[in-house]
């Protein structure tokens, strides 16, 4: 009996995970990283870290956000809830005021013996005024928090901005600045994070790294911007009746004008800069992978690195920024390194949310997931980047409107993209992914569109509920 009872407490510790070695998570967040990286395909990326970085994992080319702002899309992502669940649309509201009892991903680690700890932005902060603060940060979710404050802050004077009457957190503005790279912000929060990699520790860790560029103002040292000069630099193209079949609710409303009003070649610069400062980035994610490798952690360490939401680039004849449902918006990098995944060195196809990265790193943990978590495991797509995979995404965003607000919704399958506006009331689109990958053509009012949309409609109910629909959605009937 006795050797019963031994045999029983070790079989009960081996699954709990204490009688095994557990896996560590690096948790690295890039501040409004669009779909710049050279591994991609972007010609003017310089990004070999980031490009290293797919090569260690599945890099998953078509992941969503669930709603394209910082503080909404962070507050979900780390709650694994969707927008409508926390009742955050906004920059200021933090989620703990509708969701008090909810468990954070790594408030779910720290409760379950990991060392929890973040640098620089996780949750949001206001850039640059929240630089060094905790900004709209979660106690429950940390064992240590470190706010690095670099030169970047008290060089703002310096900062370029040919649009004055906005300010620096929100204008195309930019700074090539003096000085190493270990004096900017970013700089001092790989530094940080690389000490904290150095302490030995008999507990496994959750390390957030949170990074603030490329958020504007764009600021790198120079020699960033010397690697992506001028002349190399080219806005996107669209045909010139593009906005005309847009509903005007797509736009966002801090972005009224295209291009601000601003000449083609101030756009450049502020193109330029943009890149600079994702090159910039990336060097300090190098000098973490690095460390990483130094200290033999790699093959112990799950590396997950995600944007909160895509970034416009001057598209649809001058788009830029967030807050807006079309493809360079919604779509942002993830990527997901699990030691001894098959999948690893591959890139994904399949559609993805990031609601689904609270239930993945708890599955590869061994964790148990809160029971109202909306997203899906990827283990399967870790292993085989091509498994069969329910094919659908949904977006939203919340514009202020005339005194009435109006709400965006849109569903992503693999072949399309469905949006309306007030449940359509403020205008419908309908963009055709296999013959028009850019969003230029809206098929709402066609009759194929008409065709496919009721399907569509069924499908972003159900998903944005987070309720199956009664006819199982079948992207293949589309």
């Amino acid at each position: 009996m006795r050797r019963l009872f031994i045999l029983g407490a070790a079989l009960l510790l081996i699954h709990s995970g204490f009688a095994e070695e557990r896996l560590n998570v690096l948790f690295i967040a890039i501040d409004d990283l669009g779909n710049v990286l050279s591994a991609n395909g972007d010609p003017a990326a310089k990004t070999p870290h980031l490009d290293r970085l797919t090569q260690r994992g599945v890099r998953f080319d078509h992941a969503y956000c669930q709603i394209p702002l910082c503080n909404p899309s962070r507050a979900s992502v780390l709650t694994g809830l969707r927008p409508d669940a926390v009742r955050v649309y906004d920059l200021d509201r933090h989620f703990r005021e509708q969701k008090p009892e909810v468990v954070t991903l790594p408030q779910l680690f720290k409760n379950h013996g990991w060392f929890s700890a973040r640098v620089g932005k996780i949750y949001h902060y206001d850039v640059p005024r929240g630089i060094g603060t905790d900004g709209l940060d979660d106690a429950p979710s940390w064992d240590l928090v470190i706010n690095p404050k670099g030169r970047d802050v008290a060089d703002e004077a310096l900062i370029t901005n040919p649009t004055p009457q906005k300010p620096v957190s929100a204008a195309l503005c930019w700074l090539a600045a003096d000085g190493t790279d270990e004096e900017q912000t970013d700089g001092m929060i790989a530094t940080e994070a690389i000490k904290l990699l150095e302490q030995p520790r008999e507990r496994p860790f959750f390390l957030g790294v949170g990074f603030f560029r490329p958020h504007t103002p764009y600021v790198a040292p120079k020699h960033y911007f010397d690697l992506h000069p001028l002349e190399s630099i080219h806005l996107p193209t669209a045909p010139a009746n593009d906005r005309d079949d847009i509903p005007p609710a797509a736009f966002a409303h801090n972005n009224p004008t295209p291009n601000y009003g601003l000449d083609e070649l101030t756009c450049r610069r502020a193109l330029q800069a943009y890149h600079a400062s994702v090159s910039f980035v990336d060097a300090q994610i190098g000098r973490v992978l690095d460390a990483l490798d130094r200290l033999h952690l790699t093959d112990k360490t799950i590396i997950v690195l995600w944007s909160d939401h895509g970034y416009h680039l001057g598209e649809h004849l001058g788009m830029w920024q967030k807050r807006c449902l079309f493809e360079e918006s919604a779509r942002a990098p993830l990527m997901i390194c699990m030691p001894g995944a098959k999948g690893n060195g591959q890139a994904s196809a399949r559609v993805v949310e990031f609601v689904d990265i609270y239930p993945t790193l708890a599955d590869l943990c061994g964790l148990p997931k809160p029971e109202s978590l909306t997203g899906h495991s990827l283990r399967a797509l870790l292993e085989d980047p091509a498994h069969e995979w329910e094919a659908a995404a949904v977006t939203q965003i919340l514009r202020p409107g005339d005194g009435k607000p109006i709400m965006g919704r849109s569903i992503r399958t693999e072949d399309w993209r469905y949006t309306e506006w007030n449940e359509g009331q403020a205008g419908v689109e309908l963009y055709d992914h296999r013959n028009d990958p850019h969003e230029f053509t809206n098929l709402a009012n066609t009759p194929q569109g008409k065709a496919i949309i009721p399907e569509l409609q069924k499908a972003l109910k159900a998903k944005a509920e987070g309720t199956p629909p009664s006819t199982p959605f079948n992207p293949a009937r589309l």
